[in-house]
């Protein structure tokens, strides 16, 4: 038996200061990798958001320097200098070195924010290699700086100053961050979106990395239906008209837009006080429940529908939606640091009972557009009724057959997904090599024939008459689409194969729609993987290479330079033998494997539409303006 250890006061470790985000900053940030990071930027963003929503300033600027230091400023009040009466320090000293410190608990001069969990820029500076604050205020400019939380010299006054103000300057700590690169495009993403959230602020972003400097303002008057609007750039609406109210109930202002386009999938979004409730909440369902009541309602009051009728369900109603719904209110619960779900009661009856109210005047000042709204809901509780019938076959058959999983999969001995694989792979050809080559302790193979259905273009009753995509549905165990479980998926490891050329490309592209749209827990969990089979096999005398990029390709040819050397180019996976297989693509050793994932649904969804969808001039336009991009073209 172990010897026992004491355990007495002095192993009672109490942290100090900021030393708790240091020690678990995945409990304050969410994580330490690429979102952690640009979190620290949105806790920084928040505060000028919530001075503006306090009726102060009107802009904020975020600016990135060269080695990834981040500037954010505003023209609000300025953080106050004054000495804080607790701490008998300057109160900005205070704000950025005492978790939940801030003028978000208890006193007025917040009504509305985002920030209520008290911990942003303090966080932010805990997580800094080094920060510094500026203060204009009071006709003076204030600075100190600071080194992993702990203030590195005293405030200054620094002398006189025009306006009022504050900027933070801070360089992320790369003891906490594996990658400190600041993303352009996830911040201008953030910044556009918080600019239709708040009507009538100007928000700048300068990325100084480059030569030229590259700038960015953003200002809408038309708040979140400007947002719907830009959501759905590019797809046809199905009614002229955005939906949009506001105002208020219970203590809480909504804002609520949407507009119906033709597609099948659904996109919402919500937020509380600006922050993007991810996980959505009480609004997002008060807002659902307005949407499926009304709807129903007025079909049958207006013939629609007849009083005998099933109503339609959420899901029908849903098919094809963009829909924003927005609320302040004044002492929000979140759930979870992050912030990704709302809790508030109160906000699911005020939300629904504003939507309902609104919802019905919209409908009766265009009836036009309640119509086509009405007919497209209809039109998918029909369509849902048809897949539900061709489903329950699909999975009822994969059932039957038991233990019998489709007769072209060549299945794994192991049972245990977590370290099983499936290789989904193109043509009969290649399925045989791989067959060959697989070490079938823990490698399936499916072969697939010829291109799969373009699932864009179809509803799921149509996408399950393909028989490719059946014995797929079967071979991964797991169900499809709405009944998807991913607790049963029989492999957590799936790998595209295909050749490397027009055709594999094509079919890897049809693979993704399908898991995109059908299978998307699968990504989202990180289960789904591309496979990169060698471009080039290059020998010389005895010594053999693979090159699978042109780069490679060129590297061993100059380190083979004054040889000579035999260079064959694979087009398809069928080219190579079982053993080269192995060795180059299916090894988990040397193998390269491309991880799947999703980082903004909206933009993969559009990106989809624009090149797998019916609309042929976004596709054309899309060639136009990537032509110059193509590096390597299979001709």
């Amino acid at each position: 038996m172990a010897k026992k250890s004491e355990y007495n006061a002095k192993d009672i470790s109490v942290l100090k200061g900021l030393d708790p985000v240091r020690k678990r900053p995945g409990m304050y940030i969410g994580s330490t990798d690429v979102d952690g990071l640009h979190h620290l930027v949105w806790e920084c963003v928040d505060n000028f958001i919530d001075e503006f929503m306090g009726g102060y300033g009107n802009k904020g600027t975020v600016v990135l320097h060269d080695d990834d230091v981040v500037e954010v400023s505003d023209d609000g009040r300025g953080i106050p200098v004054d000495k804080h009466k607790e701490t008998g320090r300057p109160a900005v000293e205070t704000v950025m070195t005492t978790l939940h410190a801030g003028a978000k608990f208890g006193s007025k001069a917040y009504q509305v924010s985002g920030g209520l969990h008290g911990v942003g820029v303090s966080v932010v500076c805990a997580l800094s290699e080094w920060m510094r604050v500026e203060v204009h205020r009071d006709g003076y400019k204030y600075s100190q700086e600071y080194k992993r939380g702990v203030p590195a010299s005293d405030l200054k006054k620094e002398g006189k100053a025009n306006g009022s103000g504050t900027t933070i300057i801070f360089k992320p700590d790369k003891e906490v961050f594996k990658d400190t690169a600041f993303s352009k495009e996830k911040i201008i993403s953030h910044l556009r979106q918080q600019a239709y959230l708040t009507k009538g602020i100007k928000i700048n972003f300068s990325d100084k990395r480059k030569d030229p400097e590259e700038r960015y303002s953003f200002y809408f008057e038309g708040g979140i239906s400007s947002y719907v609007k830009f959501l759905t750039r590019g797809v046809e609406p199905i009614h002229p008209n955005v939906f949009y109210c506001t105002g208020e109930r219970e203590g809480v202002l909504i804002e609520g837009a949407f507009r119906y386009c033709e597609e099948y999938e659904i996109y919402e979004e919500s937020f509380a006080n600006n922050i993007n409730t991810k996980e959505g909440g009480t609004h997002l369902t008060g807002f659902r429940v307005a949407l499926t009541k009304t709807i129903n309602n007025y079909a049958k009051r207006e013939g629609f529908l007849k009083e005998s009728d099933d109503n339609l369900k959420g899901e029908d109603i849903r098919e094809g939606l963009t829909s924003v719904v927005s609320v302040k209110i004044q002492e929000p619960q979140f759930e979870g640091q992050t912030k990704a779900k709302l809790g508030n009661v109160e906000a699911r009856s005020a939300t629904e009972s504003l939507i309902s109210e609104h919802l019905i005047d919209f409908f009766e000042r265009n009836p036009q557009d309640a119509r086509a709204i009405i007919n497209k809901c209809i039109l998918s509780a029909k369509a849902r009724k048809a897949a539900r019938a061709v489903r329950e076959t699909v999975l009822r058959k994969g059932a039957l057959e038991g233990a019998s999983l489709p007769g072209k999969l060549a299945d794994c001995s192991s049972r245990k997904p977590e370290e099983s694989e499936l290789y989904i792979v193109e043509g009969e050809s290649a399925g045989g090599s791989c067959k060959g080559a697989r070490d079938r302790r823990f490698q399936a193979i499916l072969p697939l024939k010829g291109k799969i259905l373009n699932v864009e273009r179809y509803r799921l009753n149509k996408v399950l008459e393909s028989k490719e995509v059946k014995t797929l549905v079967i071979a991964l165990g797991a169900a499809i689409a709405e009944d998807f479980d991913i607790e049963k998926l029989r492999y957590q490891r799936i790998i595209i194969m295909c050749d490397a050329d027009s055709d594999g490309n094509h079919i890897k592209t049809l693979l993704l729609t399908l898991f995109f749209r059908h299978f998307r827990p699968v990504i989202e969990k990180g289960y789904l993987y591309i496979a990169r089979p060698p471009l080039y096999k290059i020998q010389a005398g005895r010594r053999v290479e693979y090159a699978y990029l042109e780069e490679d390709k060129a590297e061993i040819l100059q380190d083979m330079k004054g040889k000579t050397v035999d260079v064959q180019r694979y087009k398809g996976l069928g080219e190579m033998n079982p053993t080269q297989l192995w060795e180059t693509t299916m090894n988990p050793e040397n193998r390269m494997l491309m991880q799947v994932t999703l980082e903004d649904a909206k933009e993969a969804d559009k990106v989809f539409d624009t090149l797998m969808g019916q609309e042929v001039s976004l596709r054309k336009n899309f060639i136009k303006t990537h032509a110059k991009d193509v590096g390597n073209l299979d001709i």
